[in-house]
């Protein structure tokens, strides 16, 4: 044993913890988790628990309480290698509450959980700033979190984040494969490009098999690699909230992790088939991109990404139009792109027929 070993106690320090740097990094982080609070939130940010007024919930004649938790995934690997920590907020938002909403569920608060190989407090901050403009643009309070250091089995710079989301719905407004009924529109909404699914292929594609750094500029996308794949997920949780107050709505689908099609399916009944038109839309740049940089067949590309689109509504036919509209006042890019029909010989449940559109 060495005379240091004998005479120097172990301390949580020693062992890569932090205790300073994590509170400096809750300092920092306050002023922008107030900037979610709603009127039903008690308290602020530093106690055990989180907070929330269920009296509000008293106007609802059976309210149901719905909840999702959810990460980025392999996301969180671009925004490290950037050195960007403010925009990965947005998309664990967006992945928590957009399920949320699938039922017709308000997203009232959400938790998060940050864990680090070492807490850099600017880092943590920036994180939970994106989290908390994520939680704005959801109309969501942000009550609390947890970060966590874990030296020794994430590297310095290494990190994930993650979270879940509770939300109320009326309980005769709750959404779902019971509501949707033969000839039955499809209307999707457009991603903002690969939200936060697939990124285990398309790293492999981008980084292994084509070379590329995250400081190229790709012609394709009038910007940089990194750029692209750093974009934030769309939340749609507020736009779908309105769709619902303006026209009759029976079913959403959030497409994340296993496309289009297999979200879709999800929500529709076992009697029925959704019919998806990909000749109504044009996959945004970034997908033909992956596609062709990693001779990826479409169907790997459909299982794996959304194409393009990241949210769906099934609504009756004599609410097409009110729907389109409502959507695009609010700067939603939507369009019909399918129907609902008997199952017939189909064994899916959705699926998706002819070219996507040049």
């Amino acid at each position: 044993m060495s005379e240091k070993s004998e005479t120097t106690g172990a301390s949580y320090a020693s062992a890569g913890v932090d205790i300073e740097a994590g509170d400096r990094a809750v300092e920092l982080m306050k002023e922008w988790v107030k900037k979610t609070k709603r009127p039903e939130v008690l308290g602020g940010l530093g106690g055990f628990a989180g907070l929330f007024d269920a009296s509000a919930l008293k106007r609802y004649e059976r309210p149901l309480l719905a909840s999702a938790t959810d990460g980025v995934g392999t996301k969180v690997d671009i925004a490290r290698r950037m050195g960007v920590y403010d925009t990965i907020g947005h998309d664990l938002v967006g992945m928590v509450v957009d399920d949320l909403v699938v039922c017709g569920a308000e997203p009232l608060f959400m938790t998060d959980y940050i864990c680090v190989g070492k807490v850099h407090p600017e880092r943590v901050a920036a994180l939970v700033k994106g989290i908390a403009e994520g939680c704005v643009l959801a109309g969501c309070a942000l009550v609390g979190g947890e970060t966590a250091e874990h030296p020794g089995l994430l590297g310095p710079d290494d990190f994930d984040v993650a979270g879940a989301g509770t939300g109320v719905v009326e309980y005769d407004q709750l959404l779902g494969a019971d509501r949707i009924r033969e000839g039955d529109a499809v209307i999707a909404m457009a991603s903002s490009g690969l939200h936060s699914n697939g990124y285990s292929l398309v790293r492999n594609v981008v980084f292994d098999r084509a070379g590329w750094s995250l400081e190229q500029e790709i012609e394709e996308f009038g910007r940089t690699l990194g750029e692209e794949l750093l974009e934030p997920t769309k939340i749609y949780s507020l736009d779908c909230l309105a769709l619902t107050r303006t026209a009759e709505v029976h079913a959403f689908s959030h497409v994340t992790g296993g496309g289009l099609a297999n979200n879709l399916a999800r929500v529709v009944p076992d009697h029925l088939h959704a019919t998806v038109d990909r000749s109504t839309w044009t996959p945004g740049a970034v997908f033909d991109v992956v596609g062709r940089a990693g001779n990826v067949e479409r169907l790997e590309l459909e299982k794996t990404l959304n194409m393009g689109v990241g949210m769906i509504a099934v609504v009756p036919e004599q609410s097409v139009d009110v729907a389109l509209a409502a959507l695009a006042d609010r700067g939603v890019d939507s369009w019909v792109a399918g129907e609902i029909t008997a199952r017939g010989d189909h064994r899916e449940g959705a699926a998706l027929t002819g070219d996507y559109a040049k």
